[in-house]
């Protein structure tokens, strides 16, 4: 099912003060798909169009970007494939999580995604369709909420530690203005029933009639280190709460399981 929903721009943050900081603003809003064109990278990472440009052209040459000749729109370039693979190879979630996600989408036939935070964002970093999905384009691989604007990033933030969410608050009260509904006492409200149930939920206030469940996958220090999320229309998630948040609860343990450092040890079959 098509939804064009959530095409406001990102909210526009301070400006970025050295070049490094600029630099590293520009890839980071690249991250997301929309931000294509000079206008919206300029926007999204809150400077001028000149200074993007340059900056742009800069990371073009150093094969950190790319540009089509044609369409004139920016992407990520070979340059942080090489530095994705190097991270990827500390820590990445998306194989341990992976078959998880394939499941659940398999078993409940809407769309499983993989979320983790950066910063006050929670940023999209794989996702399974199902056979009945709801397509959004913030259901895409590189798209960029601020935390607890949606179900995935509102588990990544309420099991965090208070002091931490306290000193996050002032920061995303901001960038939660794109979202009427989801005011910083209804944050608040979401964080409190998170907890108590388990489990993430929150249906309509970020796109109307849609909504979705989520769980945290957390380490070995109880911080979420990723968050596991089933996004679907609203009746389709109400009428099957308790199911979908048992297989979320089933496969978080799975994953936990699958990361833990001896894991790779045990011998076969084990």
């Amino acid at each position: 099912m098509a939804a064009n929903a959530d095409r406001s721009p990102r909210a526009v943050r301070p400006a970025p003060t050295s070049s490094v900081q600029r630099a590293c603003r520009i890839l980071a809003v690249l991250s997301d798909r929309r931000n294509s064109r000079l206008t919206d990278i300029a926007a999204a990472s809150g400077q001028d169009k000149a200074t993007a440009l340059r900056l742009l052209d800069m990371l073009v040459r150093e094969g950190f970007v790319v540009r089509d000749p044609d369409s004139k729109r920016y992407s990520l370039g070979p340059e942080i494939f090489v530095l994705g693979a190097a991270a990827a190879a500390r820590f990445d979630p998306r194989p341990i999580a992976r078959p998880s996600l394939i499941r659940l989408a398999s078993a409940f036939e809407d769309s499983a995604i993989l979320s983790i935070a950066r910063g006050a964002e929670a940023v999209c970093i794989d996702v399974e369709h199902g056979s009945f999905p709801i397509r959004a384009n913030y259901l895409e691989v590189g798209s960029r909420r601020p935390l607890g604007a949606g179900a995935g990033s509102l588990a990544l933030l309420s099991w965090l530690p208070d002091s931490e969410i306290e000193a996050l608050m002032p920061s995303l009260r901001n960038e939660l203005r794109r979202y009427p509904g989801l005011t910083g006492r209804v944050l608040a409200q979401h964080i409190s029933a998170s907890r108590q149930r388990g489990y993430a939920l929150m249906l309509d206030l970020v796109v109307d009639r849609m909504g979705a469940i989520a769980m945290p996958i957390p380490g070995v220090d109880g911080r979420p280190v990723a968050a596991i999320s089933i996004a679907a229309l609203t009746e389709r998630i109400v009428s099957r709460e308790r199911a979908l948040a048992e297989a979320l609860r089933r496969e978080v343990a799975a994953c936990q399981t699958l990361g833990r450092p001896n894991h790779a040890k045990r011998p076969p079959g084990r």
